[in-house]
C-alpha cells in the first residue's frame, strides 16, 4: 500500500483521548422527557421537558415529578423499544442532523470537537444518561461519520487510522484491511454507555460500585471503565508518552460528580493523565467552560 495512503506522522502524535455526553453537547437531540408539573391549585398536569430543562429542574420535587412516580415512563423515549424498527435514538439523531445541515439549530458545544475527534481517528467514549443499547449509540456515531463529515474529511480520518495501524500494528496488517474495515475496527475500540440501560445498570452493581442507584455516580463507573480500557491499549501498543482525557457534559450536577470524581480517585489513580472537565451548560460557549484541570499538558 503507498505511503501517502496512511498518515505517517501518527507515530510522533500526542496521546489526547475524549469523552463525550451526547445531548446538548454533540446534537440537540429533539427527545423529551415526559414529566408532570404542579399547578398552584395542587394538581398534577403532564408536562414536556427538554433534556437541557430537566438538567435544571431534575430535583425539584416540589414541582416536578415522572408520571406516577414512575421514571421508565418518564424516560420512555430514552430507551430502545423492541417494537420499533429503528432506535428512537437513531430517529432523533437523523432529525437533529437535518435541522443542522438545513441550518435551523445551531451547533451545540462540543459538535466540532467530536467531529476533529473522529477526523483525527481518536479514541473516544460516549457517556450518556440515556437507556440506548451500546449498539444503538455506535450507529449514532456511524451517521455523524455519514452525514457530517465531508468526503475529504472522511478521507483524513482514514489516513489517520491507517496511520495508527502502520505505526501499532505494521504495513502487513495495514494492507490486509479496506477502508470499510479500518472505520470498523476504529469504531469497535471506542466505549459506548448509556448509563439507565438495565444491563450498564447491572454491570454497576455486579462490579459494587458505590452509588449504583444514582446516574451521576454510573457516569463515574462508565469513565472509569473506559480508562481501564484505554490503559490496557496503551499498554498493548507500548505507546511511552503523557496522556491526556477530555470530558464534556451540559449537566452542572454531572460535571460537578465528574470533577469531584477526578480529583479523588481518578487523579491518585492515573497520575500521569492530565484530566480536563468542560461543563457545556452555556450553549453560547464553543468547547464549554473550563473547570477542572490535572496535569501540565494542553488538551484542546
Amino acid at each position: 500500500m503507498p505511503a501517502d495512503s496512511y498518515n505517517p506522522d501518527i507515530a510522533r502524535r500526542d496521546l489526547k483521548y475524549y469523552i463525550f455526553d451526547w445531548d446538548d453537547n454533540i446534537l440537540r437531540m429533539p427527545t423529551y422527557i415526559h414529566m408532570e408539573r404542579r399547578l398552584a391549585d395542587g394538581s398534577w398536569v403532564p408536562h414536556l421537558v427538554s433534556t437541557a430543562l430537566f438538567s435544571v429542574i431534575r430535583k425539584d420535587s416540589e414541582r416536578y415529578r415522572p408520571p406516577g412516580g414512575d421514571w421508565e415512563k418518564a424516560f420512555v423515549e430514552f430507551r430502545d423499544s423492541a417494537s420499533c424498527d429503528e432506535s428512537k435514538f437513531l430517529a432523533d439523531a437523523r432529525t437533529a442532523i437535518d435541522r443542522l445541515l438545513a441550518g435551523a439549530d445551531r451547533t451545540p458545544p462540543s459538535f466540532n470537537t467530536f467531529r476533529k475527534t473522529l477526523r483525527e481517528g481518536r479514541i473516544f467514549a460516549i457517556v450518556t444518561a440515556r437507556g440506548h443499547r451500546p449498539e444503538s449509540l455506535r450507529r449514532g456515531v456511524e451517521m455523524f461519520i455519514d452525514r457530517i463529515l465531508t468526503p475529504r474529511e472522511r478521507d483524513e480520518m482514514v489516513r489517520n487510522l491507517r496511520g495508527y495501524i502502520v505505526c501499532y500494528e505494521g504495513e502487513k496488517a495495514n494492507a490486509a484491511m479496506s477502508d470499510a474495515e479500518v472505520v470498523d475496527n476504529y469504531l469497535s475500540m471506542n466505549r459506548y454507555h448509556a448509563v439507565t440501560n438495565p444491563d450498564f445498570i447491572a454491570a454497576v452493581k455486579a462490579a459494587e460500585f458505590p452509588g449504583a442507584d444514582e446516574p451521576e455516580k454510573r457516569k463515574q463507573f462508565a469513565i472509569l471503565d473506559f480508562l481501564d480500557w484505554l490503559f490496557k491499549m496503551v499498554e498493548r501498543i507500548g505507546a511511552n508518552r503523557p496522556i491526556s482525557v477530555g470530558f464534556s457534559d451540559d449537566d452542572p450536577g454531572n460535571v460537578a460528580a465528574v470533577a469531584d470524581f477526578i480529583r479523588h480517585t481518578l487523579a491518585e489513580r492515573f497520575p500521569a493523565v492530565k484530566f480536563v472537565v468542560y461543563d457545556t451548560s452555556d450553549p453560547d460557549v464553543e468547547k464549554g467552560h473550563k473547570l477542572v484541570v490535572s496535569g501540565q499538558l494542553p488538551l484542546f
